[in-house]
């Protein structure tokens, strides 16, 4: 089984820039597509962005995509989100996410097909 521990949320002004880190426990994380999902306050969770097993193939919701970007380091278990150019909408609280078994472009935005870490806050500030 594998554990998320996110981190490197914090409050940002607009425009800004954080760098999300998910540190995974269990060597079976280099086996998964992993993913960042979000949720603000009064809204449903929401996909953010997803990657293969290495860095070569992401993806991204609309509404970050050229803004944000995630990328992991296999050797060291850790899944990152880049995150540039923020914005007020941006906040939310952060999840690191491991699916459930294999990700196809039918599940990859479901959010319960998905464990998650406990999650980190980021907001911005107008």
């Amino acid at each position: 089984q594998v554990e998320l521990v996110e981190s490197g949320g914090g409050l940002v002004q607009a425009g800004g820039s954080l760098r999300l880190s998910c540190a995974a426990s269990g060597r079976t994380f280099r086996s998964y597509t992993m993913g960042w999902f979000r949720q603000a306050p009064g809204k449903e969770r929401e996909f953010v962005a997803a990657i293969g097993l290495i860095n070569d193939l992401t993806y991204y919701a609309d509404s970050v995509k050229g803004r944000f970007t995630i990328s992991r380091n296999n050797a060291k278990d850790i899944l990152y989100l880049q995150m540039n150019s923020l914005k007020p909408e941006d906040t939310a609280v952060y999840y690191c996410a491991k699916p459930h078994g294999a990700v196809t472009l039918q599940n990859m935005r479901r959010p319960d097909y998905y464990d998650w870490g406990q999650g980190t806050q980021v907001t911005v500030s107008v």
